[in-house]
């Protein structure tokens, strides 16, 4: 990181068309209830989205399935990637290294150990660097991935977040009702 006050070196047009770019975004109606996820990936002139809806899950289990799915997605890690999310929780945990001492506690007492676990081999294949921008704001492909994450689990066409539903229904036989 340059000092403060150190104009930062822009990359070139050239590099800035060889990196892939990946926006994501996760909802939940209800959190827990219907979710969903949106992604736009951008490479050069290409351009694909996705989105899949759950019809039982939270907000932030969208937000980093959405960033999984996109790195699953990529067919090479010769490409610098930049993934752009409007979730504090995956941006964070990664930027500020709490996700590698959750890995060394075997994720004890963390929430979504799952996907955490499915996200960090992909990680460290494709070394993504992960920019937090504000979410419902000005940036279109941001705003894009939340109408497809939105349309996604209002179409009906839910799948099931296994993991999520058992853990949910683990929890309701240890209550007793």
């Amino acid at each position: 990181m340059p000092k403060k006050g150190t104009p930062r070196k822009l990359p070139t047009f050239a590099a800035m068309e060889e990196t892939v770019h990946i926006f994501t975004d996760g909802a939940a109606s209800g959190n827990p209830g219907p979710g969903g996820l949106g992604i736009v990936m951008l490479f050069g002139n290409k351009k694909k989205e996705m989105a899949r809806g759950f019809r039982l899950t939270t907000n932030n289990r969208m937000e980093l399935l959405a960033v999984i799915l996109a790195l699953e997605a990529l067919k090479t890690e010769k490409h610098p990637t930049v993934v752009y999310s409007d979730s504090k929780y995956v941006v964070d945990a990664i930027n500020k290294g709490w996700l590698f001492d959750w890995e060394r506690k075997q994720f004890a007492k963390k929430a979504n150990p799952d996907l955490w676990a499915r996200f960090l081999p992909l990680y460290r294949r494709h070394k993504p660097r992960f920019v937090w921008v504000k979410g419902h704001a000005d940036n279109a492909y941001n705003n894009r991935c939340d109408e497809l994450a939105v349309e996604a689990y209002k179409n009906g066409k839910l799948e099931t977040d296994a993991y999520f539903e058992k853990l949910k229904a683990q929890e309701k036989d240890s209550l007793g009702f």
